[in-house]
């Protein structure tokens, strides 16, 4: 048997994008032409073998076809042209969650989700408990999920999906969400399913997270693949190819999303205007500009912060501090306050988001908003990311 969990062999994948369409039988009796539209060519002609019990990452800009690609491997599409071959049994988190029920409880959508996935009752009775000790709810298992914070949300799937027990396990972006402890469990899990000879392909933009679990990699570029091979070497051009200016400074912007909503811009205000550094200890608002392309009804806006080497510092979205925004239609402002800046002097990333109620479904996500330059302020403390301000007695 061959030594490649997955072998990708000139996979070619179209889609119809259109320009007018007939949306009835009248409509197109009465403009008297067909639809119009193009093609777009989302993969063309990849090829790649994935080594069995390896962890493996597919990068590239937006629009690269890297999800295209991981839902081939799922089966959720198939190739135009070429094939795809999986040896064992697959699991997908494409979105975590998905299979959730917002007023059942969260024992009542294990069971529901765990179903959709393919396991039996009698399966999910007997990983319930590691389940559930896995996603650190238990307190709440039994409240609606729709009471749930999103990060609860999000660690109850990923728990349900990782205990499906998948040979080979396809991740796209659901490390982008969860608190810090949580991201390193999941980091662990993959390390777990490498021991146990299982396979993780993982779509990710996070680089630290990809040089951190990935042995292999793929890059692709307008559907196209630039190269594959050992993680380390590849990220690293890929990195160089879309590093920012260092002559003015600019942020570089990876993002994703479905794109009904858009981040325009990620602006940082002190109490006397836009500022391009703060002192530890200082007043900032971060303010997000957007423009939502048609109506979202109740959409949650996100920031988080990330140190200069990719540690995951802080998370903060509308819904889990109680700023319901009923809808959102054209170009808006939303803002975030943050009252004393408890970070030490240094470089920061602001990511921020729109996504939906569920927190799982990402209208948009910029990686790179904004850069967040700190100095020396109030209090001045010995080292690290974070100024607690520590009383010594």
């Amino acid at each position: 048997m061959s030594e490649a969990a997955v072998t990708v062999d000139a996979v070619t994948k179209k889609f119809r994008v259109y320009h007018e369409r007939n949306q009835t039988l009248k409509a197109a009796v009465m403009r008297r032409r067909r639809s119009v539209y193009e093609d777009f060519l989302a993969l063309d002609d990849v090829g790649f073998e994935i080594p069995r019990g390896s962890t493996f990452g597919l990068v590239g800009d937006n629009g690269s076809g890297k999800s295209t690609l991981l839902k081939c491997l799922a089966r959720i599409l198939y190739p135009d042209s070429g094939t795809v071959t999986t040896r064992g049994r697959v699991a997908a988190l494409l979105e975590v969650g998905s299979g959730f029920h917002p007023e059942l409880s969260g024992r009542d959508n294990v069971y529901l989700n765990g179903s959709i996935l393919g396991m039996s009752r009698a399966e999910i009775d007997r990983k319930f408990d590691a389940i559930v000790d896995f996603s650190g709810v238990e307190q709440f298992i039994d409240q609606p999920v729709k009471n749930y914070s999103s990060g609860m949300y999000v660690r109850l799937g990923f728990s349900v999906a990782i205990h499906v027990d998948p040979e080979i396990l396809l991740v796209d972006e659901v490390l982008a969400v969860g608190d810090a402890a949580f991201q390193e469990k999941c980091t662990e899990k993959f390390v777990e399913f490498r021991r146990d000879g299982r396979t993780v392909v993982v779509v990710s933009h996070s680089m630290p997270s990809l040089r951190n679990m990935c042995d292999s990699v793929a890059w692709l570029s307008h559907g196209r693949l630039v190269e594959t091979g050992e993680a380390k070497p590849i990220l690293e051009r890929y990195l160089d190819s879309t590093r920012t200016d260092q002559r003015t400074g600019d942020a570089g912007e990876v993002r994703w999303g479905s794109g009904e909503a858009q981040i325009d811009a990620v602006e940082l205000v002190g109490p006397r205007g836009p500022a391009a550094s703060f002192r530890t200890g200082d007043e900032v608002t971060i303010r997000i500009r957007y423009t939502a392309h048609q109506p979202i009804a109740n959409p949650v806006f996100g920031l988080a912060l990330e140190s200069h080497d990719g540690v995951y510092l802080w998370a903060n979205n509308t819904r889990d501090l109680g700023h319901r925004i009923d809808r959102i239609h054209g170009s808006g402002v939303v803002e975030c306050t943050i009252p004393r800046l408890a970070l030490q002097p240094g470089t920061f990333q602001v990511m921020a988001s729109v996504v939906d109620e569920s927190t799982t479904h990402v209208y948009d996500y910029v990686r790179e908003g904004a850069r967040l330059v700190v100095d020396f302020g109030t209090p001045v403390e010995s080292g690290g990311y974070l100024a607690l301000d520590g009383r010594w007695s």
